[in-house]
């Protein structure tokens, strides 16, 4: 006969701690402060870095100053370019969702306060590294000096569209500027981006691969996928997950 469970279960069901247009309310978490969470070397053990995921790598302080150990203590005219490349970004996305609202192009996407995460990953890799990106890395492609009429023209899937209308709006492709095809399915980049890690470190190479993920999209099986090949075959990519508060139209 078996025994029942000495208590009920239960079901943990996970509620954001706000919704839109709520206070932001932080108190619940345990921040560092800026420059207080130390930099490992590039070849330390894992094992040695475990304590690093449950912190906050925090390089800008209250005043906007790069502080401590993970300062990059860039020149002025990089981050005037750097600074150039995501103010583009984001007068880009405002003058194509206009053009979106009044219905001449299908679908846009924008990624709005998230420009510096692909911009500064584009700067510092070679065209060579291959991206693998969402539909929220086009910086990658303005950071490069991608020419803005080609994005346009892929967009509105015209005559001069280098894909020739085989893509929806802004799923853009360039090779020579290291930006591999956008996937519409969500999360499928990612294995792709191993994939592609593999094959370049199985030849010998020395080029790597780098990726991005939504954190709605880390519910996906491919996500969870490309981490057990990634981890086993030691392939040489990053992997970035952006937390924008949101999986699609879910707030979370």
């Amino acid at each position: 006969m078996n025994k029942p469970n000495s208590q009920p279960l239960s079901l943990r069901v996970p509620e954001p701690s706000g919704r839109p247009g709520d206070p932001t309310d932080f108190s619940h978490l345990k921040l560092d402060e800026a420059g207080a969470v130390d930099r490992p070397e590039v070849s330390t053990a894992p094992y040695d870095m475990r304590d690093h995921a449950f912190r906050l790598v925090r390089v800008l302080d209250d005043q906007g100053q790069a502080v401590g150990p993970w300062n990059p203590r860039l020149d002025a005219e990089t981050l005037k370019k750097g600074l150039k490349a995501m103010i583009l970004t984001r007068a880009f996305d405002d003058r194509m969702h206009r053009a979106h609202r009044q219905g001449k192009t299908s679908f846009y996407m924008k990624c709005t306060g998230e420009e510096a995460i692909a911009v500064a990953q584009g700067m510092i890799l070679s065209r060579e590294d291959m991206g693998f990106p969402t539909y929220r890395q086009q910086g990658l492609l303005i950071a490069r000096g991608y020419p803005l009429a080609t994005m346009m023209n892929q967009i509105y899937s015209n005559a001069a569209d280098p894909i020739k209308g085989r893509q929806l709006p802004i799923m853009y492709s360039a090779k020579d500027y290291g930006f591999f095809t956008i996937s519409g399915n969500l999360g499928t980049q990612v294995p792709q981006a191993v994939g592609w890690a593999m094959a370049s470190a199985y030849k010998g190479d020395d080029k790597i691969a780098i990726t991005w993920i939504g954190d709605g999209a880390t519910a996906e099986g491919d996500f969870h996928n490309a981490l057990t090949f990634a981890a086993v075959y030691r392939a040489p990519v990053i992997l970035n997950i952006v937390n924008n508060q949101w999986a699609i139209s879910s707030f979370q």
